[in-house]
């Protein structure tokens, strides 16, 4: 197992990331990335992978995040269609995993997107295995506190039955995150253990409960104050690792102990220590990973944490 972050590829992320000791990185492939997967050409990618190769990092998977099944129509076909792209150019690349959200119909009860779910990813994994791409969903429910809803409905065990339920491929699989399960009351060793055969990628991050905060708004979160953008966690914030409640050790070894052959790639989303905190826009998952995926500070203290339990 490498450990790596989560970035949009740049030679200077590589250079940081090998001056550091990663060995992995996961790669955004969203189309404002260096990874454009409609427009990259075959020469770019073989200077990507050769300075990568040079540093001995692997890339351990590519990651798109949208809402494929949205119920603006446009938006949601235009997600597809550029997710089959993402596949096209993990099997150019030579990468096994693609890792994605699973969608939902944001204004409608989490089953009524069920049916759209099976439509959508029926064909996609189709495509998926015959390019020989496995494709990972975050268990992410990209959770919105003023409204109540959210972005993907693989968040729970439960759910996670019911899409390789509709979907019985063996290609279709989970980006597992711990962080989110701790905000869920989702015991994650557990759920390793019990779901170690479809976990085809792992996310480090860290999180923190603000009780303080909780307490004043409750664990549905405020009701008055909206921050206007996608990093607005309320009580539940993103950490490094090694600052929030995930005991590493015990998620190493439940790793290890259940057989996961992929990489840990940390998910910097932590704006305590970023250095450029200073960001004013999160607008998408994809200025997430722009922004704190080539902040070397946070990410350097993740690495101290984890690389002692790696070897």
């Amino acid at each position: 197992m490498r450990l790596g972050f989560f970035t949009d590829y740049s030679e200077q992320v590589s250079a940081f990331a090998h001056r550091t000791g990663f060995t992995s990185l996961q790669l955004s492939a969203w189309p404002q990335s260096s990874l454009n997967a409609d427009t990259i050409t075959d020469g770019r990618i073989a200077e990507i992978k050769g300075d990568l190769a040079s540093k001995n990092i692997e890339i351990s998977a590519l990651g798109y995040y949208p809402n494929v099944l949205s119920e603006d129509e446009t938006a949601g076909k235009e997600a597809q269609r550029y997710l089959k792209q993402v596949i096209g150019l993990a099997e150019r690349m030579e990468v096994g995993v693609v890792a994605t959200f699973a969608g939902r119909r944001k204004s409608r009860p989490v089953h009524e997107s069920f049916a759209p779910f099976k439509e959508v990813f029926s064909p996609l994994m189709d495509l998926a295995e015959k390019k020989g791409i496995r494709v990972a969903i975050e268990n992410c429910p990209m959770h919105d506190f003023m409204t109540g809803t959210g972005d993907n409905i693989a968040y729970s065990p439960e759910l996670w039955d019911e899409i390789f339920r509709l979907v019985p491929s063996e290609n279709l699989g989970l980006e597992f995150d711990p962080s989110h399960c701790i905000w869920l009351h989702i015991d994650y060793i557990a759920a390793i253990r019990q779901y170690a055969k479809k976990i085809f990628h792992v996310h480090a991050k860290d999180l923190e409960i603000r009780r303080d905060i909780m307490s004043r708004v409750s664990i549905l979160g405020s009701a008055t104050t909206f921050q206007g953008h996608v990093m607005a966690h309320g009580w539940p914030r993103a950490r490094t690792p090694g600052w929030g409640e995930v005991d590493w050790p015990k998620l190493i070894t439940a790793l290890y102990d259940s057989g996961y052959k992929g990489n840990l790639d940390i998910e910097h989303e932590d704006d305590v220590f970023a250095n450029t905190a200073a960001f004013t826009e999160h607008q998408s998952e994809a200025d997430v990973v722009g922004n704190y995926g080539r902040d070397e500070f946070g990410l350097t203290l993740g690495y101290k944490t984890l690389s002692r339990y790696m070897a």
